[in-house]
């Protein structure tokens, strides 16, 4: 068979499954059933994959990467029976933005909530999806995120409910975005902890659904076929297929190791009714700012003209790129399948444009009516400084000047099992000096490691001020994602330069803030949550950005953890655990 005909019949291949995906959403749009529960077992291993046209060992879940999506209606059981099938390698999956209440034990944290599943093991997890939304679920095991291992959660409302998701929309579709390397995380691991320090550098590529492409030719004359080839269909550009007239709702997450993003489709506006699972006040705009950690809805209407297809781009944003951008084909059917666009692709906004980005995210506020409002007063204040600092020479990320780091028994068991020598229980700082200079690097040196962890009482409302500063690198303060498992919090607000308690707290949202479990900490700014206590553990906080997380950007809430039942015999296994398997009695 010759490459054309091979290449067109894949294409016709193609095009009857995009048809099937549509016949069937007109079927039956959103899932019926209510309560059900839902049993998978995924079987994770190493596969080589050309998702950029570069062969890279990648590790994938039943044989693909991105894995595959969760599609359930609130209310519902997940079961997941993941089985290690990796011959070195650890796994913990973190199901992000699912709150765990109840399932504390299922949050899929190594080092937090479990010992990591070894090769040739299983462990399941179980939980109940109890808000509709855009979710995702990723590793959560040193830097395995990155090598593929991730995917996207979509919970739909009960049919007949009486209130439905509030803005009209024919079709429900996702856009995974990711960043993707060549190297595997383990040498990326290594020079981080090195010295000298080796920064893990700019991805080779940018990823819509799971495909980009690499220019192989940058491989220089060493490049072949099997290494890197163009003509590949694994590494085709991911296509949006839109009926003419039709509005379309895209839950779009963001499983970025390192960059943010700003995405667009070409000669189409964006209004965006979600975040994090939150309705939004609706808004329209060219471009969405998404970043490591976040997702969103947007409706976008097939409006334009369908003789011919469009295109959808990614670029990076708030780091000066070294990536070419990602592209996808917004496809107009029964345009041909890979019918490019007769345009350029259209370039994003500009990199450095940091205005553009705070003012978005000061414009993403709550539906009136549909969000719980904020406690009008807080219990307590943590204010940490976001640092870059060194170690004995290693290269560290802080906060008020302490780097964190997971012990070797997670924390939630060593808390249930009053095993009090294994991580440091001298309170976590909560403020730094009021005269740090957040533009210098003068005193971005010699931090301290710790364990050590903030506890909170249990149901108290709490804020956390998180304030940006310089890097250890001159007129540079980077972008950073902050996460927090177990809850959602209120975002009150951002702005730029140094927090004033004097006149900051005054400008807070309070009216209708956004409830989210994914945040930007923007350049040289601040950022303002508010949340309750009230699920009982010890849960992460951390930044998004996997070799940031890695170098200790972390701290851990801990409250009302005497109230989480005891931990499964599956959770151990590692550290002082060893000592429980089995029913042992303490050494």
């Amino acid at each position: 068979m010759s490459e054309v005909s091979f290449l067109e019949r894949m294409t016709r291949v193609m095009i009857m499954f995009e048809v099937s995906c549509i016949l069937i959403y007109l079927v039956n749009e959103v899932p019926s059933a209510e309560g059900r529960v839902h049993n998978y077992t995924w079987e994770v291993s190493y596969q080589y994959k050309y998702l950029d046209c570069y062969k890279k060992l990648a590790i994938a879940i039943n044989g693909i990467t991105p894995g595959p999506a969760i599609y359930a209606v609130q209310g519902d059981t997940i079961i997941v029976n993941v089985v290690n099938n990796l011959v070195m390698e650890n796994v913990a999956i973190h199901w992000h933005g699912i709150r765990q209440i109840g399932t504390q034990w299922s949050d899929g944290t190594d080092g937090v909530t479990q010992c990591a599943t070894m090769p040739g093991d299983t462990f399941t997890y179980k939980f109940v999806v109890d808000r509709p939304g855009t979710y995702m679920y990723h590793s959560h095991y040193g830097m395995q995120r990155e090598s593929g291992l991730y995917g996207i959660i979509r919970v739909f409302l009960p049919k007949g409910q009486p209130e439905p998701f509030p803005f009209p929309y024919h079709y429900d579709r996702h856009i995974i975005l990711s960043d993707w390397y060549h190297r595997n995380p383990y040498e990326r691991a290594a020079n981080l902890s090195s010295i000298p320090f080796q920064w893990v550098g700019e991805p080779q590529s940018l990823l819509i659904n799971g495909r980009g492409k690499y220019n192989c030719s940058l491989l220089g004359s060493t490049a072949d076929s099997e290494v890197c080839n163009l003509k590949n269909p694994a590494c085709f550009p991911a296509v949006l297929t839109v009926i003419p007239g039709k509005i379309y709702r895209y839950r779009i997450a963001s499983l970025t190791s390192l960059s943010s993003f700003s995405f667009q489709i070409e000669g189409h506006s964006m209004t965006v009714v979600e975040a994090d699972g939150t309705y939004v006040e609706p808004f329209v705009t060219q471009n969405l700012y998404i970043y490591s950690g976040e997702t969103y809805s947007v409706l976008v209407k097939a409006t334009q003209d369908p003789t011919r297809n469009y295109w959808a781009t990614v670029n990076v944003v708030s780091r000066r790129p070294a990536t070419p951008d990602g592209l996808a084909i917004f496809n107009y059917y029964p345009n041909h399948f890979h019918k490019f666009p007769p345009t350029k692709p259209p370039p994003g906004p500009l990199w450095n444009d940091a205005e553009s980005r705070i003012n978005q995210s000061l414009t993403i506020k709550a539906l009136k009516g549909r969000v719980e409002s904020p406690p009008k007063t807080t219990d307590r204040v943590i204010v940490l400084l976001n640092t870059q600092n060194t170690i004995d020479g290693y290269y560290r990320w802080s906060l008020n000047n302490v780097s964190h780091s997971l012990p070797a028994t997670p924390y939630l068991i060593a808390l249930k099992k009053s095993i009090s020598d294994v991580f440091d229980q001298t309170p976590a700082p909560e403020s730094y000096s009021p005269d740090y200079d957040i533009f210098s690097v003068a005193k971005n040196t010699n931090a301290t490691s710790s364990t050590s962890i903030h506890r909170l009482v249990f149901n108290s409302t709490v804020d956390i001020i998180l304030q940006n500063a310089n890097t250890m690198t001159k007129n540079n303060s980077e972008t950073h994602p902050w996460h927090l498992h177990g809850h959602d919090f209120w975002v009150l607000g951002y702005g730029s330069g140094k927090f004033n308690n004097e006149t900051d707290v005054g400008k807070y949202n309070l009216d209708n803030p956004i409830m989210k479990n994914t945040v930007p900490l923007h350049s040289y700014g601040w950022t303002a949550l508010r949340f309750r206590a009230d699920n009982p553990g010890i849960w992460l906080f951390h930044c998004h950005i996997e070799s940031h997380f890695f170098m200790g950007m972390m701290v851990l809430f801990e409250s009302g953890s005497e109230m989480v039942s005891e931990p499964p015999q599956a959770n151990m296994g590692c550290g002082a655990t060893k000592r429980f398997i089995d029913n042992t009695t303490p050494a």
